[in-house]
């Protein structure tokens, strides 16, 4: 299938390769082009625009930081609303606000073009090993369309709706869960390790009992381990999704007073340790505010 792949980050980049290695004909940009060099090397074209990287496809793909960066290669005389022809795909992978996705559908439909939203479950280690989860918000035949494409990078793909954002609402929903249970291993850990009972020993017992799934073992060996450094996800990024969650939250009118809690463990984290750790690294300020 011939693709464009637009951004080429710690998500990116690994996506971008399972393509090429899936034999796809596949065309990538990124705002830095140092980063496209190894996908270069293995077949991959680099051109220089969004909207080149639309030109010509069948479908285009983007995995951008933000709702910021989608705008933006999307925008312009050259950005991908100029670039992709009338009929052809574009499939967002990036986390954004529902809004967001809700405007950007409207606006391939404005050129007569196809939006479908596919944010992913994993961290950059999933992506390199083509074991992300795919959530998949859009026409049916879209998703059908994108099914080679979905089989190269990931696991399995779930179809929540034929509406695009529906999508991106459950990856905001994932995503807040997933920081809930590392705050809420944070403070077990913490508390076992003041009654002297080890980390490890303690993510053995849970694991091995009720709570004996990825994102406690994931995320537990990364807080027993305290490999907050290099960021999988930087906290920046978990911040700024939480406050796409607090959008949603806002907009349905929800009252999730964990939410608050989060975004408070994240800030203080980014002000005492920078923006380069890991979102989990909320573990490292609970232990500090108990005196470890």
């Amino acid at each position: 299938m011939k693709v464009g792949f637009i951004g080429l980050g710690r998500m990116g980049a690994p996506i971008a390769a399972n393509l090429v290695h899936a034999r796809h004909d596949v065309a990538v940009w990124n705002r830095s082009g140092e980063k496209a060099r190894p996908l270069v090397e293995a077949g991959a074209i680099l051109v220089a625009s969004p909207r080149q990287a639309a030109a010509g496809r069948d479908v285009v793909l983007t995995m951008l930081a933000d709702d910021a960066a989608l705008d933006a290669v999307l925008s312009g005389e050259e950005g991908i609303l100029v670039g992709l022809k009338a009929g052809a795909l574009h499939i967002s992978m990036s986390t954004i606000a529902v809004v967001t996705a809700e405007s950007a559908a409207a606006r391939h439909a404005e050129r007569g073009q196809s939006f479908l939203s596919a944010p992913v479950f994993g961290r950059p280690d999933a992506a390199s090993a083509a074991k992300l989860f795919v959530v998949a918000g859009g026409d049916p035949a879209h998703v059908q369309l994108a099914t080679p494409l979905f089989d190269a990078i990931s696991q399995k793909v779930f179809h929540v709706s034929e509406k695009p954002s529906a999508a991106n609402l459950v990856k905001l929903c994932g995503n807040f869960m997933i920081l809930s249970a590392i705050e809420a291993l944070g403070e077990a850990m913490t508390l076992a390790e003041k009654g002297g009972v080890p980390k490890a020993k303690l993510l053995e017992v849970l694991t091995g009992t009720l709570f004996d799934a990825p994102v406690f073992r994931n995320y537990g060996a990364i807080l027993v381990e305290e490999a907050f450094r290099p960021a999988g996800f930087a906290a920046p990024l978990g911040l700024k999704d939480m406050r796409l969650v607090s959008q949603a939250a806002e907009a349905g009118h929800v009252p999730m007073p964990l939410l608050s809690l989060l975004r408070d463990h994240l800030l203080q984290t980014i002000a005492k340790e920078g923006e380069n750790i890991d979102w989990s690294g909320i573990a490292r300020t609970i232990a500090k505010n108990a005196g470890l």
